[in-house]
């Protein structure tokens, strides 16, 4: 029986890409939704601290919603490490898909994202279910999309 070579092995560069897209798609995810949220008059910090809460307890959730940033690098080490299995789990699906369905089903993905996080979710975390409006939806709808475009471009 033959030994398996380098050359025999499954690549890993689309698990490396879906990780990477998971992060661009996480950061512009996240400034998207502090940016709408602060252009609808509510503090930015909100969002980052319901992600927070996740590891840190209720006590970090808004009032006040002010910037803390033991608070912040505790939401973006949950939201990035989430991002990049996302990412993985999306590129072991889409490495055979082209570029359009690519973004096509990273869009389902970021609607599913949607659902789970704040339909199903809510039964861990409550605080999730405020966050039930327009702004979420087209920020993890923007995060799916920007998740295909970023693994096809990137698993080139």
């Amino acid at each position: 029986m033959a030994t398996p070579t380098h050359a025999d092995a499954p690549s890993r560069a689309p698990l490396k890409a879906g990780a990477l897209a998971g992060l661009i798609a996480g950061a512009v995810f996240m400034m998207m939704e502090m940016g709408l949220v602060a252009l609808t008059g509510d503090s930015p910090w909100g969002p980052p601290r319901m992600i927070a809460a996740i590891v840190m307890g209720e006590g970090v959730l808004p009032p006040p919603a002010s910037f803390d940033l033991m608070v912040m690098m505790a939401a973006m080490a949950v939201h990035f490490l989430l991002s990049i299995v996302i990412g993985v789990g999306f590129a072991v699906v889409a490495r055979r898909l082209g570029w359009i369905m690519a973004v096509a089903v990273g869009g389902a993905v970021g609607l599913a994202l949607y659902v789970v996080n704040f339909y199903g979710m809510t039964a861990v975390f409550p605080w999730f279910a405020m966050a039930r409006n327009t702004i979420s939806i087209v920020s993890h709808l923007v995060f799916g999309l920007v998740l295909g475009l970023s693994f096809r471009a990137l698993a080139k």
